[in-house]
């Protein structure tokens, strides 16, 4: 979710790509769908490790910034800055994975993460930028 919101938001201005702890191959259909009711496409979205971005020849010393939502990507993170000049950053973000009972329940579990990842984005790097595509 977040790498769609960067790029919505602040489209080619800045580089993202996103990455966690383990490769879960396919996004989750709940954060596809409320991030769809945003105009965020995230249907063709892989995920990725940070091992695999290393092996897929990703240049890891090329980023200045990493932004963990996850106790665990911020630990591998923070291995990261052994080797590469990286600031980490941890954004206590809700974990929707697992809550509610209903559809509806856990959609409103996905939205508050959405929600959620939406303000730190602002509050960290500005309001969208107009026209980004």
């Amino acid at each position: 979710m977040a790498e769609g919101l960067m790029k919505k938001y602040y489209g080619q201005t800045t580089y993202v790509q996103s990455a966690g702890v383990k490769n879960e191959l396919e996004i989750d259909g709940f954060s596809i769908a409320v991030c769809k009711e945003i105009d965020v496409e995230l249907s063709r979205h892989r995920s990725r490790s940070f091992d695999e971005m290393q092996e897929w020849g990703d240049d890891l010393s090329g980023f200045d910034l990493v932004i963990a939502l996850s106790p665990a990507s911020q630990r591998r993170a923070l291995d990261l800055t052994r080797y590469y000049h990286l600031q980490v950053e941890y954004w206590q973000i809700i974990d929707p994975t697992g809550l509610g009972e209903t559809r509806e329940a856990k959609l409103a579990s996905y939205r508050l993460a959405r929600d959620q990842i939406s303000e730190r984005l602002i509050n960290r790097f500005g309001p969208p930028i107009e026209d980004v595509e």
